[in-house]
């Protein structure tokens, strides 16, 4: 069975053309290709005709294929439906913003992590994306808007926050970053890119020396053990405590937070006292936090708070000078908003309309 082109980043790249004795220009030619105009055939454009054909004959160049595409009538939020070769199958969204677009990758089919406010929590864990896999959403997605969207593929942010726990599949996250950062590929900023986790702390304990720069999300949702307990199981192997000491020791840059995700259930962890809870864990942090009202799922035990308790919650909030954002639902008339993805639902919805 072939390797797949798009599991190499560009030091594999360099590695291997230096091997075969290919002139090492091969390198940046083939990103360019691939990456910068997202061709998905193997490249005979400006290259030696041997390097060419080995890369052809060596190679395999296929990409997750798109099964079904979902576009919301709300905000032109976009979903996708990947099908894997093992007919597995993951969701992608496109999420517009000033006529550009972030992409919401997964890194995992289904999740392990069983999060209980997360839809794709309920479908358990299949296996871990490939880095191509990973990479490939985001060169279809791209290609899609180029073909129905023209003159808007402009993917400008990447955000690792679809189905899976990036850091439980940290090899392949990591590798795909890379190919992101690449001046020669899709070259997308250090700080465009950010990798939420639940506290995952394997994961976090190799973050500052191998993927620092990359922005962090970590998804707390209440400072208080019984309730993280029982929205992120996780937390009763990790504490919130333990994974906090973590984070704190990644070097930051200049301007650079650490972003933390609040979903807001009704009569759950919405009230003022909810809200100092978090207003004292965060104050002294370099912190951005996002609140973001519970999305409804099928099954989904929780129910979204008021828009007055929200904006309740987010005053008080503001008197710990924490820069907060009310993150408004985008794509939520198609299962696309923060905790809605779930493509085993997915795929047999579209089987039985």
């Amino acid at each position: 069975m072939k390797q797949s082109f798009f599991d190499l980043n560009y030091s594999d790249l360099e590695t291997l053309i230096q091997q075969q004795h290919f002139h090492p220009s091969a390198a940046s030619l083939l990103f360019n290709w691939h990456y910068k105009k997202k061709e998905v055939q193997p490249c005979y454009t400006n290259i030696a005709r041997a390097a060419a054909d080995y890369f052809a004959a060596h190679f395999d160049y296929s990409l997750p294929e798109i099964d079904s595409v979902y576009e919301s009538q709300k905000d032109r939020t976009v979903k996708f439906l990947f099908k894997l070769q093992d007919q597995l199958t993951v969701e992608t969204v496109l999420i517009p913003f000033n006529q550009k677009y972030s992409i919401c990758l997964s890194s995992q089919v289904g999740c392990a992590m069983n999060c209980a406010f997360c839809f794709t929590g309920q479908q358990g864990l299949k296996r871990n994306l490939t880095t191509s896999e990973i990479v490939g959403q985001f060169i279809q997605a791209w290609r899609w808007l180029a073909e129905h969207r023209p003159g808007e593929e402009r993917i400008l942010n990447i955000v690792f926050m679809g189905q899976g726990e990036p850091l439980h599949n940290f090899d392949a996250v990591k590798k795909a970053c890379e190919i992101f950062l690449a001046q020669h590929g899709t070259s997308i900023g250090v700080q465009k890119i950010t990798i939420s986790t639940a506290g995952y702390i394997p994961g976090l304990q190799r973050w500052s020396e191998e993927i620092p720069g990359v922005n962090l999300a970590l998804s707390l949702h209440s400072p208080l053990t019984a309730k993280r307990n029982e929205l992120i199981p996780l937390n009763k192997k990790y504490p919130l405590a333990e994974v906090l000491a973590y984070i704190d020791q990644i070097p930051l840059n200049k301007k650079q937070f650490v972003t933390y995700e609040y979903i807001l259930i009704k009569d759950f962890n919405d009230s003022p006292e909810d809200a100092a809870h978090l207003g004292r864990l965060l104050s002294d942090r370099p912190a951005y936090i996002n609140l973001i009202p519970f999305n409804a799922f099928p099954g989904a035990q929780y129910q979204p708070p008021s828009t007055a308790t929200v904006a309740a919650f987010k005053a008080h909030l503001d008197t710990y000078n924490i820069p907060t954002l009310i993150r408004d639902a985008k794509g939520d008339d198609v299962l696309a908003a923060c905790g809605q993805l779930n493509s085993k639902y997915q795929s047999s919805e579209r089987v039985t309309r």
